[in-house]
Order: C-alpha cells, then sequence, then structure tokens
C-alpha cells in the first residue's frame, strides 16, 4: 500500500471524521442523492431494492443506514417487515423512521441469524476492515435470507473528477491538479464480488449505467461541495477550487447546452 493510499482510506474510513462531519446530517449525502433527479435512465433504487425483498418476510436491518431513504421506502411498501436501522453517525439518523440504533458495521448489536435480510448500500467503503463487515452480514443473516449492497463503479463520474483536476490545476496553476477523494475506490462494484464472495456463495450483480444531464452548473456543484469533510485530503484550496469549477462548468454549458456525466452504479444480491 503507498503512503498515498494509506492516506486516503484512513479519511474515508476515519470514524471521527464520518459521525462529525461527512454525516453529521444529511446535507452533503442529500446534496449527492439529488444529483440523480438529472439521471437518464431514472432509477428507482428504493424501488429496486423493495422488489428484491419481495420474498423476504419478518425482519430487515439497514446497516449504515444514513438518512432513511431506504428505510422510508420500505415502511410505506412492505409495512409487514421490522425494520431496524443503523448508522456509525448520530446526527444523520435524528430524521429516519424509527427504531434506529448506533452501531458499528464490523460488530452487529445483533444475534447470529436474527433477521431475514441485510442492507448495505452505498456504505462498507467507509468501513476499515470490509471483510470484518462482511462476515458480520453473513452471521447474523438467517440462513435462507439474503443481503443487499451497492456501490459504485471506479469508472463511475469520471467527468467529476476530470473537472476537478481542470479547476484544481488553474486554481494551483499547474495545468492538472491533483485527483479529488473517492469514496468508493476501496470497494466498487469491480472490487466488491471478490470480498462478498469470501461468505456467500451466490453474488449476484445488477449494474445501474445512466447518463446524468445538467443545465445549470448547481447541482454538480452542490455534488462536489458535499466532499467537503475530505477538504484536507484534496491538496488544493477546496472553495477556491469548487468557485473555479463552477466557471468551468458555466462555460461548457454556454458552448454546449448541457454537461453530462456518466455514472455506473450498481447493486449486489448476496445468498448463500
Amino acid at each position: 500500500m503507498t503512503e498515498l493510499s494509506a492516506a486516503h482510506d484512513a479519511a474515508v474510513t476515519d470514524r471521527g471524521r464520518l459521525a462529525g462531519s461527512a454525516y453529521s446530517s444529511d446535507r452533503d449525502l442529500a446534496a449527492r442523492q439529488s444529483l440523480y433527479q438529472w439521471q437518464t435512465p431514472r432509477y428507482d433504487l428504493p424501488g429496486i431494492v423493495a422488489e428484491q425483498l419481495r420474498g423476504v418476510r419478518g425482519r430487515v436491518v439497514d446497516v449504515g443506514c444514513g438518512n432513511g431513504k431506504f428505510i422510508q421506502r420500505l415502511r410505506e411498501d412492505r409495512p409487514d417487515l421490522a425494520l431496524l436501522g443503523l448508522d456509525i453517525a448520530p446526527g444523520i439518523l435524528a430524521g429516519v423512521p424509527g427504531p434506529v440504533a448506533v452501531a458499528d458495521a464490523t460488530r452487529l448489536p445483533l444475534a447470529t441469524e436474527s433477521v431475514d435480510a441485510a442492507l448495505a448500500l452505498h456504505m462498507l467503503y467507509h468501513v476499515p476492515d470490509i471483510p470484518q463487515a462482511v462476515r458480520e452480514l453473513s452471521r447474523v443473516v438467517a440462513r435462507e435470507g439474503l443481503v443487499i449492497v451497492s456501490t459504485n463503479s471506479d469508472r463511475d463520474k469520471a467527468e467529476l473528477d476530470d473537472l476537478w483536476q481542470r479547476a484544481a490545476g488553474d486554481v494551483l496553476g499547474t495545468g492538472r491538479g491533483p485527483a479529488r477523494i473517492s469514496l468508493s475506490a476501496r470497494f466498487c462494484l469491480e472490487k466488491a464480488p471478490s470480498f462478498l464472495g469470501e461468505e456467500f456463495g451466490r453474488v449476484e450483480a445488477i449494474g445501474l449505467p445512466g447518463t446524468i444531464r445538467v443545465q445549470d452548473p448547481g447541482p454538480v456543484i452542490a455534488h462536489m461541495a458535499s466532499y467537503r469533510a475530505w477538504a484536507d485530503q484534496h491538496d488544493v484550496p477546496f472553495d477556491a477550487t469548487i468557485e473555479r469549477a463552477r466557471t468551468i462548468l458555466l462555460g461548457h454549458i454556454a458552448q454546449h447546452g448541457a454537461f453530462e456525466v456518466t455514472c455506473l452504479g450498481g447493486i449486489l444480491v448476496c445468498r448463500r
């Protein structure tokens, strides 16, 4: 592991940073979620998860539930399920319909085989010990149950990475600046099956490719600014880079009519 990757991993997994800044409220997560309003095709991710759970009865735990988007949908679509939300960040749980609890994904406060399904949606890349978290998901789910995981490809939103480096380079006067931090790099779609295959005999990947097209810089800038908790990791003045990116976007949209971002996320449905 290089020094850079070690620093990256430490920043992405630091519990104090996650609970105290990145997810102290749902502001930044909501900004990242809202960008998908402009994606074609539009995926109803909570609906897709609900459909995967159609054969499940009993208890479902959402590990790393964040601001509760999936719990809220399941409460509406599947009132028969007993739902529990867990997260390491107390602040982000404030608006999640209960019951909820603060918990660590590597030490789940649940008995062995005590739930019928577990969700780990866009969160395993934040866990310092991913294999241990996967073992815990496997431990708490009943033998015939399932685990649903989601993450992004390492090629997801490459245009935003390029925009950041262009803007950072302009601010620094270096041509192209340093890369921005990648949250999902530790557990991307390409790496996820290997991690999950250690505990689950069947791992079905469902890709969700799409294109985001915006005619105003606002949604893209809000998404980029939502990484403020990791501003110290970017080796560039954060606010100045964000503002330079806004100017670049305005010019691009004026010339081309829109700015497009290629997305590739996916879910993985795991069974023993």
